[in-house]
């Protein structure tokens, strides 16, 4: 996801690390009739090859998620769902091709990522993204509620009631947090009314996530009333602080460093003295001007390619250690930084284990976890020691990424201060008069069943990060006990 803290008013795209849930719809070409000695079209075939294929069909529950999903003649559409609401998704795609040999249907959506629908036996499907690590379970269910036809209530206490619900139902984190979400409602209900104005709405909305202090939690209700979450004391960065940074970075690497440049800045690499590399990513999104995932994906392999060259990873002159910094990462595709550390070794290696929320009754309810791994590049990979810096601007996928590589061997030294404290998807949803909002459904489980959020990643050796006093002397201090660390004397 882009930024997590700084959410885009104007849209219900997620910038991903799409973390969401909206997903398509779509609409089939007939066929056109042929005579009957004449080669079939491609167009043809294809649209023969659909209609030959209706074996996902039909309407699907996702385990967790609170998504219905509708398949019929090639169209897929989705509905946010409650106890209380079903409203229609927002974005609409199209079937791309042919249905697999296993009968999966892969479908385009405009401004993201593909999605895949495979069969996965009896009533059951698997749908994933190609942006995001690991699917969704899909079950087969009767039709769409009867709710899911009717205009929506505009009505403030419906409005107020979906955004309750929806959190009660998927958020997964009120009793480590300690908020008593019933006492939320009982607390705010009372004060919304037939008659309550936009701008009452809003700050009662606001106030009653405000107190979770969760930079993926967020309502936005037009361009300039909106809200995210974000832990106390996190300072978000401006272009006059970057550019700070940018020139203790610098003085920390020192004069003759050169860094170069992919992905409009987004990743940067620089060679220092003692065989070390520098490796900065402020973004695994956005790596474009379209901001497509397939146009992210080559951006990135084309960075990865450059910085992890034969030489550079192999032989005499191959690095010693490599600095990974985070620092200031605000997030985006669990995917692209997936990509990343399947440079970073050269064996298999479990990343985390990812689960959801799935029992609007029980809080404790969740998926079964589904392990994600980190397959080694086949091509060049780097295997020797790593030095990752975080901060508590190091963000959704930022820390994702940081928690994928604590698996590796050898494990990586982390330093600094702890990661913001957010992992989830974000889930996108709509209320009923318009406004969207966003909250966090999952869980990233460690092997042996931990998980990172609210206090987020811990480093192993602390020290300042961007503090008044390091920028204002133009000291680097994480990045120098990064070059100590991993080359004792820079020799």
């Amino acid at each position: 996801m882009s930024d997590p803290a700084t959410p885009r008013p104007t849209g219900r795209r997620p910038a991903r690390r799409p973390r969401t849930t909206v997903l398509l719809a779509t609409v089939l070409a007939a066929a056109t009739a042929l005579p009957a000695c004449a080669a079939p079209t491609a167009a043809a075939r294809q649209a023969g090859a659909r209609a030959a294929a209706p074996a996902l069909d039909g309407v699907w529950r996702t385990d967790g998620y609170g998504t219905l999903v509708r398949i019929a003649g090639g169209t897929l559409t989705t509905y946010e769902t409650t106890a209380v609401s079903c409203l229609p998704g927002a974005v609409t795609g199209r079937q791309a091709g042919a249905p697999g040999a296993d009968g999966a249907l892969r479908f385009t959506v405009p401004d993201g990522a593909p999605l895949t629908v495979a069969p996965a036996g009896a009533d059951r499907a698997r749908l994933s993204a190609a942006d995001d690590v690991g699917h969704r379970s899909l079950h087969r269910t009767g039709g769409l509620p009867r709710r899911c036809g009717a205009r929506p209530a505009r009505d403030p206490r419906a409005v107020f009631d979906v955004f309750w619900q929806t959190y009660a139902e998927n958020y997964p984190f009120f009793r480590a947090k300690g908020i008593d979400w019933r006492a939320v409602r009982d607390r705010y209900r009372p004060r919304v009314t037939a008659t309550t104005t936009d701008a009452e709405l809003f700050a009662v909305l606001r106030a009653m996530i405000e107190p979770l202090h969760d930079a993926h939690t967020r309502v936005v209700a037009g361009e300039d009333r909106w809200f995210a979450g974000k832990r106390p004391g996190t300072v978000l960065p401006t272009p006059a602080s970057t550019a700070r940074v940018d020139a203790a970075v610098a003085a920390a690497l020192g004069p003759h460093a050169v860094q170069r440049q992919w992905a409009g800045g987004k990743l940067r690499y620089a060679d220092l003295p003692g065989r070390i590399g520098y490796f900065r990513i402020t973004q695994f999104a956005g790596y474009t001007e379209k901001g497509e995932h397939a146009g992210d994906v080559a951006a990135l392999d084309q960075a990865l390619d450059a910085v992890f060259t034969t030489a550079r990873t192999r032989g005499p002159d191959a690095l010693r250690g490599l600095v990974v910094d985070l620092r200031i990462n605000g997030g985006g595709s669990d995917a692209l930084g997936l990509r990343i550390a399947s440079r970073l070794t050269d064996r298999p290696y479990l990343a985390y284990r990812k689960r959801a929320r799935n029992d609007p009754r029980r809080p404790g309810g969740f998926t079964a976890p589904e392990p994600i791994t980190v397959h080694p590049h086949r091509g060049p990979v780097y295997t020797g020691p790593v030095a990752v810096l975080t901060g508590p601007l190091t963000i959704s996928a930022g820390e994702t990424f940081t928690q994928s590589l604590m698996g590796r061997s050898p494990a990586p030294t982390r330093i600094g201060q702890p990661t913001q404290g957010v992992f989830s998807d974000v889930l996108e949803r709509t209320l009923p008069n318009g406004w969207s909002f966003g909250l966090p459904n999952e869980e990233f489980l460690t092997a042996d069943g931990r998980t990172f959020d609210g206090p987020g990643i811990p480093p192993a050796v602390r020290t300042p990060v961007f503090t008044e006093a390091e920028l204002s002397a133009r000291r680097d201090s994480a990045l120098a006990r990064a070059r100590e660390l991993l080359v004792p004397g820079g020799a």
